[in-house]
Parts: C-alpha cells; structure tokens; sequence
C-alpha cells in the first residue's frame, strides 16, 4: 500500500505478482523461453496440416490445434500483461521500458511463427469447415471463433507480407506508440509556481476557483506548445502508416477497419453520429448556455466547461468512501457483481495514486482468463474520480465474467465493451441520486452527471469527427500542426456551441488525446456505450423480474456472440433508426429536470 497525503487515505497500488514474482525472476524468463519455444513446436505440428486435419478428430483435429492455439496464446498474453502493466505504472523507468520493449520484440517474434493459423484456417473451404464443426466436439465449442475469424478473411494478404507487417509493427506504430506515451508521462506542467504530471493538471480544469482554472490552461496550453511539434509527427506517421495498412488490405473508408474489429455494420455507426451530431444544439449547447448563466457569464472560456458549480460539495472524496459508494451501488443492484467488484479492492488489482511517470487516465486491463483483471486510475478525490472508478470496475467486472469464454472468446467488441462501464457508472450515478434531498446538491449531482454524458457522448463523437478529418486530410500529404490545429477548433466549436469561448491555445489540445494514437476511432465506442446503457437502464427500470440474469447472461458472453444477438433478450435494436435518440433522449430528459430546479430555485 502507498500512503497518500490527507484526505485522500491510504491508496492501494497493484500488486503484479499475481501474474510473475519480477520481470528477473525464473518464472517470467522461462514463461517468455516457453512461449518462444512452443510457438516454433506450435508451427512445426500444424502449419500445412490444417486441411487434412478438418477430415480428422481427436488429437490430430482442428478442435485440437485450436486448443493448442488458445493455451499459447493464454500463456502469450499473461506475459504481454506483466510487463505491459509495470511500464504503464512507471513509463519513464529505463528499466521497465527495456522490459517492456524486448518482451514486445520476444513476443512478435513468436506471434510470427503463429500467424499462418488464422490465415491457413481461413483457406479451409467453408463446407469442408462446416463437415468439422458437425464431426469434432472440440472444433464445435470454437465455432463463434472461426466464424468470427471469417470476417477477416476479405481482407488478409498473402502470408509472407502479413508476417512482415507484424514484424515491421515493432519498428513502426508500436515504436511511435512507445514514443508518445514516455514523451506525455514526462511532461512537466508548472502551474502557480507549482510543478505537476499531466493528470493533476488537468485535475485543475475542475477547481471551484476560475483563476486556477485560467492558470492550468495557460500551463497546460504552453507546454503542449513545446511539444507540439513531436506530437505532429506521431500523428502523421500513424495516420499514414493506417493508410498503407488499409490500402493494402483493401479497406474503403478510413474507419471501416476500426468497425470490423468492433464486429459493427458502418451503417449503424453512421446512424449514430448523425443522430448524435442533429442533438447537438438542445444537448450541449443548450446545456452551456445554461451552465453560462448559472457561473454568471456571458460565455464560458473553453477551461471553465467541466469547472464546479457554486452548489458542488469542493471537499476531497477519500478513497474509502468512493469504494463504499461504488459497492453499495453494485450491490443494491446485484450482490454478485458487488462481489466480483470487491475482489479488486481486497486483492490490490488497483493502482490508485497519481504520480509522476504512471500513465495518464484509466484503464481495466483484462489480462487473460488464466489470471484476472487489474485496474489503472489517477484518484485525486474529486466526484468524476468516483465515477471513473465506478466505469473501470464495469469494465473489471465484465472482464471476469467473460474469461469463463477463454483466452480466444473473451474479448468483446468494443461496441459492447462500454456497456459495462458506462452501466457500472449509471448505477453509481442513481444511487447517489436518489439519497440527495437537498435540491441545491441534487442540481449539482445531475448537472454533472450531464457533463460526463455529454462527455462520453458529444465529445466522443466530435473527436471522432476529427479523426476522420485528420485521416482524409492526410491522404492529401503531410499536415502541419495549424493544419491539425484548424480541424480540431473547426469540430469542437461545432459540437460546443456558441455558449463557449474558444481562445487562443485550444488549437492544441488534440495533441494529448491518447486513443487517437493508440486505437484511431476507437471514440465512437463511448458515445455508442452510452446511449446503449440509456436505453439498457430505461429496461431495467421498468422490468419487474429476471433483467439481472438477462444482463450476466451479456456480459458473460463475451465475444462469442455478435452485439445484435445479446441486445435481443432486451427487445434492443440497434438497427433501428430511433434506438439512437431513445437513448439522447435520456439525457436531454436530465436537462430537463436541470432546467426545472433552476426555475424552482
């Protein structure tokens, strides 16, 4: 345990021999020799042996190469995690970088010998495939697996060039991946006179006092500025390096890649940003024009839009209190699922303080079936903390339960991945809400919680928005940070309003969003999430048994069913046309009741 200064308590920090004693210890080094000799033994069994073997059973069949397949990359994956959570924890420790970077070149190498796999079972006639599902038990269980996999097929290259891409990776997007985030753990922001890491600082975006506020701006925005040029390369060179990568695949829209990993038609993506984007004006701008009024201005300064209002409690929140808050609202709704969420708190599966050179923001990392999940946040006590510790523990909760699907089928689709979260946060969100009388903090409650929604959805669909700007622009030749500059203030004045004041220095704050880097229009996830949970909760809301059950049944699922098919226990269609604005609705009805207590008042 770490103890943080008062009032916070003491901070639990993970505890990662759960997985490997040290990156020194023989466990780990024999793990990583392990998987690189069984990837090469892995190779030499089945590689041009998959077509005879769909004609076999039992030890010699596709069902058992799979299970082969699904414990080396069980085993792949637990070592991938360990080294990867002790460099997120410290990016800026030579020693774990060097860990982490030769684990990732070990483990590209073995993935290498691994490849033709897929691309070889992929190349079984799908008759011939089908006569093996029927035939071997083992092939059976896999068979969401395999037709999952057949999704890919159109867009495979020939096996030598795949292999290349996958080895290059190490040395191209992995390495500018690398790049950006020891560069944004390093950044030092000195505001007030006060040295800071990135998520303190913008932990000040959120202080009751506008002169701090205008301060963390002014010293975020300036050393942005400084490092404004690295970080345009970053994004040039990934976004080209996706370009090649989709050219070559034969992809025809910049994200159409990003929905194929999601395992969503671009259609029902479509549907969602213009359904999002057509509720901009009575969602966000209506709400900071309102939020204006209320902080007695004319227009607010782009730093003052997630700042407090008067009537927000300003005392820090320590760490046992949000892990009650979020139990008790776990609990209240299933007993179960404030079990497996305590299990994170009693076995150190957390990394709680903010501290230089840990990575910003928040994560839950699934790990793999074999282990269990473990939870990244930068806690400083304030509300949204609580909220994003009540949306990491969905995401753990979910991970859990979904490992019962083993190594190959737990993974779920990003589109559905929110869903856990984003529902974790809004049984949080109304338990509070339901306990608070006092109309002056009731109004504080909702409207931040409007903030978050507006957050998860408006904003995720403008920086979605903006990627797909960036993308198409960069097709046309290298851009410059004005150039990116421009399209970022273009998309966020839109989605804003006019309610906000755009200044000089906001045409940088792109260059610290770190799921551009990481994972191009990963963005839509949220917004689709959200809305998703909306309408979800507006289910259980009005269901008078079993949604429970329903809703353990989605999440233990994981990725062995499509999206359309887990939503139908619901009555949830996400192809419908409405589904989008049955779930905007509920937060404009929030506003709503925002505007209601303001008249009250």
């Amino acid at each position: 345990m770490s103890t943080a200064p008062s009032p916070l308590g003491e901070l639990p920090v993970w505890d990662l021999s759960h997985l490997y004693p040290s990156a020194a210890s023989a466990e780990f080094t024999g793990a990583l020799a392990k998987a690189q000799g069984d990837a090469l033994a892995f190779e030499a069994k089945w590689k041009g042996k998959l077509a005879a073997a769909a004609a076999k059973t039992g030890p010699e069949g596709i069902g058992a190469a799979i299970e082969e397949y699904e414990a080396l990359s069980d085993l792949m994956g637990r070592i991938g995690s360990f080294a990867g959570l002790a460099y997120y924890a410290e990016t800026t420790s030579p020693e774990k970088g060097k860990v982490f970077g030769d684990t990732q070149a070990k483990l590209t190498d073995a993935s290498s010998h691994l490849l033709f796999f897929g691309l070889e079972l992929n190349r079984i006639d799908d008759a011939v495939m089908e006569a093996c599902l029927k035939a071997d038990a083992k092939a059976a269980h896999y068979r969401p697996w395999i037709e999952d996999l057949k999704k890919d097929k159109p867009y495979q290259l020939d096996d030598r060039i795949e292999q290349l891409f996958l080895e290059k990776s190490q040395t191209g997007a992995g390495a500018f991946n690398r790049l950006f985030d020891e560069t944004l753990a390093s950044l030092v922001f000195t505001i007030d006179g006060v040295e800071m890491p990135l998520e303190a600082a913008l932990t000040l975006l959120q202080d009751a006092d506008p002169a701090r506020r205008k301060a963390a701006a002014e010293g975020l925005t300036a050393v942005f500025k400084e490092n404004l040029r690295l970080f345009t390369l970053v994004t040039n060179t990934l976004a080209k390096d996706k370009e090649i990568s989709d050219r070559w695949r034969g992809f025809e829209d910049i994200a159409d890649s990003r929905h194929l990993a999601n395992r969503v038609e671009r259609e029902v993506v479509d549907a969602l940003v213009a359904a999002v984007k057509a509720a901009w004006p009575r969602l966000s701008h209506r709400y900071y024009a309102m939020k204006a009024k209320w902080l007695g201005m004319e227009k607010l300064n782009y730093w003052d839009r997630n700042a407090p209002l008067p009537e927000t409690p300003d005392a820090a929140i320590p760490w046992a209190e949000a892990k009650k808050t979020v139990l008790d609202a776990y609990g209240a709704f299933a007993p179960e699922m404030a079990e497996i969420a305590g299990r994170f708190f009693d076995g150190n599966w957390i990394d709680a303080p903010a501290r230089p050179g840990k990575a910003s923001g928040a994560f839950a990392h699934p790990t793999v079936p074999s282990a269990h999940p473990y939870v990244l946040v930068n806690y400083l006590g304030k509300p949204r903390d609580v909220m994003t510790l009540a949306h990491e523990l969905g995401h753990g909760v979910h991970q859990v339960l979904a490992g019962g699907q083993g190594a190959l089928m737990c993974d779920t689709p990003l589109t559905l991945a929110e869903t856990a979260s984003v529902f974790g946060e809004m049984l949080t969100f109304r338990a509070l809400l339901d306990r608070t009388e006092n109309p002056r903090e009731r109004k504080a409650m909702l409207a931040q919680k409007v903030e978050d929604m507006i957050n998860t959805v408006v904003r995720q669909i403008a920086f979605y928005e903006f990627e797909r700007k960036v993308h198409t622009a960069r097709r046309e030749g290298e851009l410059t940070a004005d150039d990116i500059g421009k399209l970022w203030l273009s998309v966020q004045a839109e989605s804003l309003g006019d309610a906000i004041a755009i200044s000089e220095g906001y045409e940088t704050w792109w260059s610290y969003v770190p799921h551009f880097i990481h994972s191009p229009f990963y963005v839509y996830a949220y917004a689709f999430g959200d809305c998703l949970v909306n309408s979800l909760y507006a289910v259980y809301r009005d269901a008078e048994t079993g949604f429970q059950q329903k809703y353990f049944d989605l999440l233990k699922a994981g990725g062995s069913k499509n999206y359309a098919e887990l939503l139908k226990p619901f009555g949830l269609d996400a192809t419908d046309p409405d589904f989008w604005n049955r779930g905007l609705s509920m937060i404009e009805s929030l506003i709503d009741e925002l505007e209601a207590l303001d008249r009250q008042a």
